[in-house]
């Protein structure tokens, strides 16, 4: 049986979900991959690291000794691991640490896997280009849409198909404080409400200035179109002028505020943009409330395909299921 180590970078709500998952997924990836699965590097930016070639019992992190003055880097570049898992908060603004870590894990000849929406945004072709230069693989399916296997969709399940377009409602933030305006909610009320129940941050200002929604069309346009764009070239407007009065008119005409993203080439260029909108009643993205999220992708041979990820409650879970399934599909790599 082989034995394949993982290096986390990053192990808060995530990466602790994604080592429980492991662990119940333990026997399955046995049998299925004949494969044994170790986390033998942990990193986080308030206790330090943790380093054991023989695997880290993830159960009791708690009661472990942490070395506080072993920095990610020295990590990234001195650890026993196989693949690197990048799970580090996203700076929107910049992709960094995490385009670092990602860039000096493939440099060592390691498998890549990232949940954040940072280094595929900002340097998406240039990791890529290096994966592919060192043969290993830079997965970063729950970068976007959680676990929804949006990015694999395109590159697995629409081969052959070229995307011209993508729209839709990316930001759950925004979408539930639109959502709850509606039913009479003051804006103010229902980021606080959000924040007490743990999906809105403390600072919500990167989701509704759509700083959030501009990162993650960034992503899906980079990989799904092949075209190279950052952040700041997307056109983008939050949410914070639209008024009560609006919304009551809105749905006087059968109408909603939906904060939408929309990419698209125009004249050669890839143009993005990331706003609010009003969508018609029977529309397929005025039937996407809360906190649930959902892209269409427009196809040169399939027409339009919509996925939708219905979140009742944001759940760590799905983004933790993300990371899972990159790690199985490298595993599917290196069986082959």
């Amino acid at each position: 049986m082989k034995t394949i180590k993982l290096a986390l970078i990053g192990c808060g709500n995530v990466g602790k979900a994604f080592a429980r998952m492991l662990r119940q997924k333990t026997d399955d990836i046995c049998e299925n991959f004949d494969t044994e699965v170790r986390i033998t590097a942990i990193c986080t930016r308030s206790k330090g690291a943790l380093t054991d070639s023989r695997g880290i019992d993830t159960e009791h992190l708690d009661d472990q000794v942490f070395d506080g003055k072993k920095s990610a880097m020295e990590v990234i570049a001195e650890a026993d691991y196989d693949v690197l898992i990048e799970l580090t908060p996203i700076n929107i603004l910049t992709g960094m640490p995490a385009i670092e870590h990602i860039r000096d894990g493939i440099n060592r000849g390691k498998h890549v896997i990232t949940a954040n929406k940072g280094p595929v945004a900002w340097a998406y072709r240039e990791l890529s280009d290096l994966a592919a230069a060192k043969g290993v693989c830079f997965c970063h399916e729950a970068a976007v849409m959680d676990g929804v296997p949006v990015f694999n969709l395109a590159k697995e399940t629409l081969m052959g198909c070229r995307i011209t377009e993508i729209k839709g409602i990316l930001n759950a933030t925004t979408n539930y404080i639109l959502n709850e305006m509606e039913k009479g909610v003051a804006y103010e009320d229902a980021v606080k409400e959000g924040q007490r129940r743990g999906f809105v941050e403390a600072d919500p200002a990167m989701d509704l200035e759509g700083w959030d929604a501009a990162a993650k069309l960034t992503a899906l346009m980079n990989v799904l179109m092949d075209v190279k764009i950052t952040p700041q070239e997307i056109r983008r407007e939050g949410i914070g002028a639209i008024t009560k009065e609006q919304i009551d008119q809105a749905k006087a005409r059968g109408q909603k505020y939906k904060l939408l993203c929309h990419g698209k080439i125009e004249n050669g260029r890839p143009i993005g943009t990331v706003g609010p909108q009003l969508v018609g009643g029977d529309a397929l993205f005025a039937s996407i409330n809360g906190t649930a999220a959902c892209v269409t992708l427009t196809t040169d041979l399939m027409g339009d395909v919509s996925v939708i990820e219905h979140v009742y409650e944001p759940e760590i879970d799905q983004t933790a299921y993300g990371v899972l399934s990159d790690l199985l599909r490298i595993l599917t790599v290196i069986e082959k």
